[in-house]
């Protein structure tokens, strides 16, 4: 066996598909690995309320959740990064100054705009029309739970926010109507649509919580493999030793990365982890 190392693995595009299809290979190589002595953690812009359970089941080490906001060693809640309610209260009034719809993410509960889910839903519907119709339908039925208004967001509990965007405009007037203080990315799920994002407040990052992780295990970024194929994975593929992009990644967030894998749909995750001799 190599020596020990340790694995963050993105979520969307990386372990799962835009159809929320999980690759057996995927759960042979996490498993593989952590049965070879390695840790395997997820490093994903979801909060943990929003992991799909056929990935939680697979079994990791912990987990990286909404875009370095939290960070779990097993059960335990070891990272916290919060936004002080008062760039909370920033936030929420520019959106809503802007008729702009988003989700607030915190550990264990996401708060969607009252409009949100009405503004995806025909993204929602053309992805999911493939399915037969009783998996659509359910899918549907399932996500307009998740994306139902619950209130306000507590003040002291949201580390990111994800905004819906239709408007081409709409991604361009966010990042620059925020300011400096806050760091506004493009997303790649569908469903934002093609002007949607994600914003944290500056220094908030995958790449920073790994580093803070790293450092509590008393392990080096030299053993860190990172992989992921979206913007928010490029201070992951920064900061791991190696950084390795899923071959459906957009060309920017590959040049960020050491090496390129094979791609979601055929076996990207187990192909890396081979090479790099996890499994």
């Amino acid at each position: 066996m190599t020596s020990r190392r340790i694995a963050f693995l993105d979520v969307d595009g990386t372990l799962i598909d835009h159809r929320q299809r999980l690759a057996p290979s995927a759960i042979e190589a996490v498993r593989g690995a952590r049965a070879n002595g390695h840790l395997v953690y997820l490093c994903t812009g979801r909060s943990r309320t929003e992991i799909p359970t056929p990935v939680s089941d697979i079994g990791f080490d912990g987990a990286v959740s909404a875009g370095g906001g939290f960070v779990d060693r097993g059960d335990e809640e070891v990272i916290r990064h919060t936004m002080p309610a008062p760039s909370l209260s920033e936030l929420v009034a520019f959106f809503e100054a802007h008729d702009v719809d988003y989700i607030l993410q915190a550990d264990d509960e996401i708060y969607p705009s009252r409009a949100m889910f009405d503004s995806i839903r025909p993204s929602i519907e053309q992805l999911i029309s493939t399915a037969p119709a009783g998996e659509a339908s359910a899918d549907l039925e399932r996500l307009e739970r998740v994306m139902a208004y619950r209130g306000p967001a507590p003040d002291d509990a949201i580390a990111k926010a994800t905004f819906y965007g239709a408007d081409p405009l709409t991604f361009e007037n966010v990042r620059d109507g925020l300011g400096e203080r806050f760091h506004v990315i493009t997303g790649t799920i569908p469903y934002l649509g093609g002007s949607g994002g994600e914003v944290s407040l500056r220094g908030v990052n995958k790449g920073a919580a790994i580093l803070e992780l790293l450092a509590l295990l008393g392990m080096t970024a030299e053993q860190a493999i990172g992989i992921g194929d979206s913007h928010n994975d490029v201070e992951m593929l920064q900061v791991c030793g190696v950084g390795i992009a899923m071959g459906n990644a957009v060309e920017s967030v590959k040049a960020h990365a050491d090496e390129v894998t094979t791609g979601v749909d055929d076996d990207g995750v187990f192909t890396a982890f081979v090479r790099h001799g996890l499994i």
